[in-house]
């Protein structure tokens, strides 16, 4: 016995039979219009921080070559410590003067008050001093007691206004 497979009766073998035509190709489902799109905008957002980027290193360049790089390297690395203290603070030890006698202080530092380190108490902040305004002492006058002993500190460049602060031992 042998199978075969004959066309339904009511077709004729000349012409295919609508299941035997060929069906039209299956595409796949179109992709969203924005997946194309989507590494472009992240190469332009990686594009965008690099030119930011690259402004900021030509900024630092140019401030570096208009102000001197060793300036602008120590002005970055080498801050005031104690530019920012107010009445309140409390600040590390400093050398001991006596009288009318003034020194150089290195590594003046603002401190815990509850620090070993802290010996002097910050009871006000005078601003826009210039160094003989400094020296004098008067901008002190309103912050330091009569019975009180005075310190003086500041930090003015030649020629500028900086800041005073006016100190007494820590008790």
């Amino acid at each position: 016995m042998s199978e075969q497979v004959a066309p339904p009766p009511s077709a004729s073998p000349e012409q295919p039979q609508p299941a035997e035509q060929a069906a039209p190709p299956v595409t796949p489902p179109a992709e969203p219009a924005t997946s194309p799109a989507a590494p472009e905008t992240k190469k332009s957002g990686g594009r965008k921080a690099l030119g930011i980027l690259s402004a900021i290193v030509v900024v630092v360049v140019v401030a570096g070559l208009k102000f001197g790089l060793a300036t602008a390297i120590r002005g970055f690395f080498d801050k005031d410590p104690t530019a920012e203290a107010k009445a309140g603070d409390c600040i590390a030890e400093l050398p001991e003067v006596t009288g009318t006698e003034e020194e150089e202080v290195d590594g003046a530092k603002v401190v815990d008050c509850t620090s070993t380190e802290a010996v002097y108490t910050v009871v006000g902040r005078v601003d826009g001093q210039t160094e003989a305004q400094a020296q004098s002492g008067a901008g002190c006058d309103p912050y330091i007691k009569e019975d009180q002993e005075g310190y003086l500190f500041y930090s003015i460049e030649p020629g500028k206004t900086g800041y005073l602060l006016c100190l007494t031992k820590k008790s």
